[in-house]
């Protein structure tokens, strides 16, 4: 797979999960929910929809530190941690 130029290059790759926090109303997943009952998925009780971040970091980083500066990322740029929580894993 070729990322942006750097194909043949085995870069960590970090996947972060962000979903709204359990407790607030989801109401893109409730629109996803009605549309996939309407298209006859009668078994599909609730929908919630969160976003998947890729990211390739310096082979340097021992996987302590890229696990952290990864989660700094989620808290300054990546999460909204009024209304989200992400989870981090390392790949």
């Amino acid at each position: 797979m070729q990322i942006f130029g750097l194909e043949g290059l085995h870069l960590p790759k970090v996947t972060v999960l962000v979903r709204l926090k359990s407790s607030l109303d989801d109401a893109q997943g409730r629109v996803v929910e009605r549309a996939l009952r309407n298209l006859g998925y009668d078994k599909v009780q609730k929908v919630r929809i969160g976003k998947l971040i890729e990211v390739w970091l310096d082979d340097e980083l021992d996987e302590s530190d890229a696990k952290q500066q990864v989660e700094e990322m989620c808290r300054q740029l990546l999460a909204n941690p009024v209304v989200e929580e992400f989870e981090v894993r390392l790949e």
